[in-house]
């Protein structure tokens, strides 16, 4: 049979993805799945540099099209930061209940190890970037080393959010994983809600207040 001249990154996912699916582990070498899925072991590392990198990338690329497919909305765009991300998370796991079986076999191969997270780990670059494009309101200090304090604690916060929203799409056995949906919902407003300075701002207002009016008093 002759051989394919050229594939394609998504050609890779779809063989990598479907030969884990059939044999419950991942290909041995470049050599045995460019042998089975007919093309040239060459191509492979125009776009990696080993197996490894594979499982990564896939997961990368579910948050790619997670966003792509946000932009593309009109309405997506003129949303504020809660439901940016709420919508970011509902598209995002139905990216991932549409590869369910694969992601459900490659994180529970790792979930009770420090691998879980270097498998997941390629999505927090783009979705730190995203995080921070929804211009989170915080309260302004007015220092320089506490705002960044914060804007870091902010991220991990929510990185660890969407760790715990993931372990429990993974665990969820309802009925077109509703209570996934639930969970999300109820998580982001919370967070939202923990994160509202409005109440904080009314707050320091008032204790600024009060402080001055007893410095005029004394």
């Amino acid at each position: 049979m002759a051989r394919k001249k050229k594939i394609s990154k998504k050609d890779i996912y779809s063989f990598y993805m479907d030969y884990y699916l059939e044999n419950g582990e991942a290909p041995k070498s470049v050599y045995k799945l460019s042998k089975l899925y007919n093309f040239d072991e060459t191509h492979f590392y125009e776009f990696f540099g080993s197996l490894k990198a594979v499982e990564k990338s896939i997961f990368e690329s579910f948050f790619d099209q997670t966003i792509e497919l946000l932009e593309k909305s009109e309405d997506y765009l003129n949303f504020d930061g809660r439901n940016k991300l709420l919508s970011f998370y509902y598209t995002f796991f139905e990216i991932l209940t549409a590869n369910r079986s694969f992601v459900l076999s490659i994180l529970e191969r790792d979930k009770n190890s420090s691998r879980f997270l270097k498998t997941i780990s390629s999505v927090k670059p783009g979705y730190n970037k995203f995080i921070k494009s929804l211009e989170i309101e915080k309260l302004d200090l007015k220092e320089a080393r506490i705002e960044k304090f914060i804007d870091k604690s902010l991220e991990e916060s929510l990185w660890a959010q969407f760790i715990l929203c993931l372990k429990f799409w993974m665990d969820d056995d309802s009925a077109s994983l509703e209570k996934t949906d639930i969970f999300i919902e109820k998580s982001i407003n919370t967070g939202f809600d923990l994160l509202n300075v409005k109440p904080l701002k009314s707050i320091l207002d008032l204790g600024k207040f009060l402080f001055h009016e007893k410095i005029n008093m004394n």
